[in-house]
């Protein structure tokens, strides 16, 4: 029976196949490998303890009697500095790679899945063209006049690609977006950020829930993707015959916008959206909503669809040439800094005993621009469907599955009891 390792074992991706791997009579020992001991209570889980920024000596030293045929990496470090983040992700990988080849563990492999993400095609820097296909051009460094930040994933393709003809041996790129899911004390996941606004809203004086994004993106269509489905997805894209060597969107299968999930939203939490919506049409640098402080970020590169204006027949159209913008009539960051949501914020947590750790790391910048941008994000799942991929999920249940978990773990309020209490 085959082996796997999953690096990255504490996040929310890796936990989730973890979880998964488990439940695959196929497989007798599973390794999780992370800096932290997620506490997994399973026979068929070994923990190790790796530290991917120590040496590649290190690392083959704590790797040591450990091989498997399959192997998941999900692991990734944050940096604010484009640059910064590619030097550090690239490395992580590389040395990982190198420390199985010093241990011959390499020997063993069938397949390893690197997890991406839809910044493949440059979603995080504008408007591209849609939807994203895997055999879409990559976003090039720069292009006459024109340059965008580095993309980290890129290397770390080229690196797994050249580790995988040197080992004879295949690999798996998946690529999700904006990860819906639970992972203890992995606060680094947007349902987090939108439950806790939400329920913060619910207490505060009227129960008003305003849309904290711009107009644009209200009506702009998105893509999500369950934690369960993607690691559902990684383990048959380990096994599937002609998935070797692929790049592969993974997104739940519906195509979603927050004009219908808000409403959802607010009904979910006992609160009224405001109408209007949008007190000023919900043009940038206006006002937003009263008391609330707005905000205009002004991006500095042109939308990467620019790097494809000839092939579009859009060299002359106006799409391709102006920086995008990101508005929030409400921003997220601002708002989370405001005395009165901060004590709305301690009322909850005294009251219904919640973790200060998740209020003081979540990722309110990534809601500014999940919904500051004014283009949409949908990619195709087609590459993997016609491979014989049949995994669905739908994207509101998955959301108010991952809510679920966040109030039974103390990071949200229960919201029957919020909704009778407020």
């Amino acid at each position: 029976m085959p082996c796997a390792i999953v690096v990255g074992a504490t996040g929310i991706t890796g936990s989730a196949i973890i979880h998964h791997l488990v439940k695959d009579s196929s497989y007798d020992k599973i390794y999780s490998l992370s800096r932290g001991n997620p506490g997994y209570q399973n026979s068929k889980i070994q923990h190790v303890t790796l530290d991917l920024q120590g040496s590649v000596d290190d690392m083959a030293h704590n790797l040591h009697g450990i091989s498997a045929e399959y192997i998941y990496f999900c692991a990734y470090l944050g940096r604010d500095d484009e640059t910064e983040l590619l030097r550090v992700n690239s490395a992580l990988l590389h040395s990982f790679l190198q420390a199985l080849t010093v241990t011959g563990a390499d020997r063993r492999i069938k397949r390893f899945i690197l997890t991406c993400g839809l910044k493949q095609y440059g979603v995080h820097l504008g408007q591209g063209k849609q939807p994203f296909l895997e055999d879409d051009p990559l976003l090039p460094n720069s292009k006459g006049g024109d340059s965008w930040p580095p993309i980290f994933y890129y290397e770390q393709q080229r690196i797994l690609a050249e580790a995988a003809v040197n080992g004879h041996w295949e690999w798996v790129v998946t690529l999700p977006e904006d990860v819906l899911g639970y992972a203890r004390g992995n606060f680094m996941n947007e349902a987090t950020s939108i439950g806790l606004y939400c329920a913060v809203s619910k207490a505060l004086p009227g129960s008003k829930l305003p849309f904290p994004g711009s107009k644009a993106n209200y009506f702009t269509f998105n893509c999500w993707t369950s934690a369960n489905l993607h690691a559902k997805f990684c383990l048959w894209a380990a096994t599937a015959p002609s998935a070797g060597n692929q790049i592969f969107n993974v997104i739940n299968g519906d195509t979603e916008s927050f004009q219908n999930l808000w409403p959802r939203l607010a009904a979910r939490f006992g609160c009224t959206i405001p109408d209007p919506i949008f007190p000023n049409g919900g043009v940038p640098d206006t006002k937003g909503f009263k008391d609330y402080e707005s905000s205009t970020i002004r991006m500095q590169n042109r939308p990467p669809i620019k790097a494809r204006e000839s092939s579009l027949g859009l060299s002359s159209d106006p799409v391709v040439d102006n920086a995008p913008t990101l508005f929030l009539q409400v921003d997220p960051e601002k708002w989370a800094r405001r005395s009165d949501v901060n004590a709305a914020w301690m009322q909850l947590r005294e009251k219904y005993h919640l973790d200060q750790e998740a209020w003081d790391k979540a990722t309110w910048n990534f809601l500014v621009l999940t919904m500051g941008r004014d283009w949409s994000c949908v990619a195709s799942m087609s590459k993997a469907r016609k491979l014989g991929w049949t995994g669905y999920a739908d994207t509101w249940d998955e959301l108010e599955e991952t809510f679920q978990m966040l109030e039974k773990e103390g990071v949200m309020p229960p919201v029957e009891q919020l909704r009778r209490d407020f």
